[in-house]
C-alpha cells in the first residue's frame, strides 16, 4: 500500500488496459456524436437558407402582377378630350408596349395634365380651372389630355385609393370614353382628403354611372387596369415625357400646354389663362370668350400658391 500523500500505482496491467479501452470507446462515441451534430447543424442551416430563399422568391413573385393591356382610348397613357367633350378613340395599348404620343393639332391648345385623384393640389387646380377648361373644349379651342397616375397609393390607410381611382378612370375610358370628362370632374368634386380611406369601389361605380358610364362594375371590382396604372405611373415619374423638354413628373399636378410646363399658381384662373394664351399664340383668346375679371370671386379660393 502507498503511504499518506502517495499515488497508488498498484493497479494491475489488465485493469489499466480495461480503463484505457473504456476511455477509447468513450472518445469514439463522443467523436461520432460530434460528427452527427455537425451534419445536423449544417443540414438545418441549409434547410433554413433554402426556406428563406423560397420565401423571398414567393414574396417577389406574388408582388409582381403580370402586365396587362391598357384600356382603349389611352394609348398615350392618357385620354384626349376634344370638342364638345368627346374623347379621341385609340386602340388599347398592348401589354409591355410603349405608349404612343397623342397627335397635336397646331390650331388648338394641347393641354396635358398628370393627376393623382388623392392629390389636394390637383383638386385646387381642377376646381380653379374646370369652367374655363370646359369652355375651351366645347368651343374646340383646346384639347385636354388627362393622365391618371397613382403616386399617393400609400396615403389612404391601406385602401390604395389613388390606385383604385385611377383604375376606375381607366375603366371609364375603356367602356364609356365620352363620359370621362364628367367622371374626372366628379372625382375632384368629391375628392377625399389625403390620409383618409377615400371612396369605396361601390361609390366609384355609382359616380361613374351618374357621369354616364356603363358596364364598369367588374372592371372596378377586379381592378382590371391596376397593373397598367402602376406601369403608366412608373413611366411618368421616370420619364422622359414625350413632346416636351420636361424630363419627368416630379409633382402632381404636372400641367403642360403645347409641351411647355405651367409653373404658376394653381389657384389663379387668370394666370393660367394668360399662360395658355401666351403659349398658344393667342389661339385661345381669339376663339373663346375671355374669362371675366373675377370668374369665381375671392370666396372659396385658396390664396396660397402651391
Amino acid at each position: 500500500m502507498a503511504g499518506d500523500g502517495e499515488i497508488d500505482d498498484s493497479t494491475s496491467p489488465s485493469k489499466r488496459h480495461q480503463v484505457r479501452e473504456k476511455a477509447r470507446q468513450l472518445r469514439e462515441k463522443q467523436h461520432k456524436r460530434d460528427v452527427r451534430n455537425r451534419v445536423l447543424l449544417q443540414g438545418g442551416i441549409g434547410v433554413l437558407i433554402i426556406a428563406i430563399i423560397v420565401a423571398v422568391v414567393m414574396i417577389v413573385v406574388s408582388s409582381i402582377k403580370p402586365e396587362t393591356a391598357g384600356p382603349k382610348n389611352m394609348a398615350s397613357d392618357g385620354i384626349v378630350i376634344g370638342k364638345d367633350l368627346v374623347a379621341h378613340t385609340t386602340p388599347a395599348l398592348a401589354a409591355g408596349a410603349s405608349p404612343v404620343q397623342a397627335t397635336a393639332d397646331p390650331d388648338v391648345a394641347h393641354i396635358r395634365i398628370y393627376v393623382d385623384y388623392l392629390c389636394p393640389w390637383c383638386g385646387d387646380f381642377e376646381k380653379t380651372n374646370i369652367d374655363q377648361l370646359e369652355g375651351w373644349l366645347n368651343s374646340g379651342a383646346a384639347v385636354l389630355e388627362i393622365h391618371p397616375i397613382a403616386v399617393l397609393t400609400s396615403k389612404s390607410q391601406g385602401t390604395e385609393y389613388s390606385l383604385r381611382a385611377a383604375n376606375a378612370a381607366a375603366c371609364v375610358a375603356n367602356e364609356s370614353p365620352d363620359s370621362f370628362f364628367a367622371f374626372n370632374k366628379a372625382l375632384f368634386e368629391k375628392q377625399p382628403e389625403e390620409g383618409t380611406k377615400g371612396l369605396t369601389d361601390d361609390q366609384l361605380v355609382s359616380m361613374a354611372t351618374s357621369a354616364g358610364a356603363s358596364s364598369i362594375d367588374n372592371c372596378v371590382d377586379d381592378k382590371t387596369y391596376s397593373s397598367w396604372v402602376q406601369s403608366a405611373t412608373e413611366r411618368a415619374v421616370s420619364g422622359p415625357l414625350p413632346g416636351t423638354d420636361v424630363e419627368r413628373v416630379e409633382a402632381t399636378p404636372t400641367v403642360l400646354v403645347n409641351g411647355k410646363q405651367y409653373t404658376g399658381s394653381l389657384t389663379d384662373e387668370e394666370e393660367f389663362h394668360a399662360f395658355v394664351v401666351a403659349t398658344n399664340s393667342e389661339t385661345v383668346a381669339t376663339t373663346t370668350p375671355s374669362p371675366s375679371a373675377s370668374p369665381q370671386g375671392d370666396e372659396g379660393k385658396d390664396s396660397d400658391e402651391k
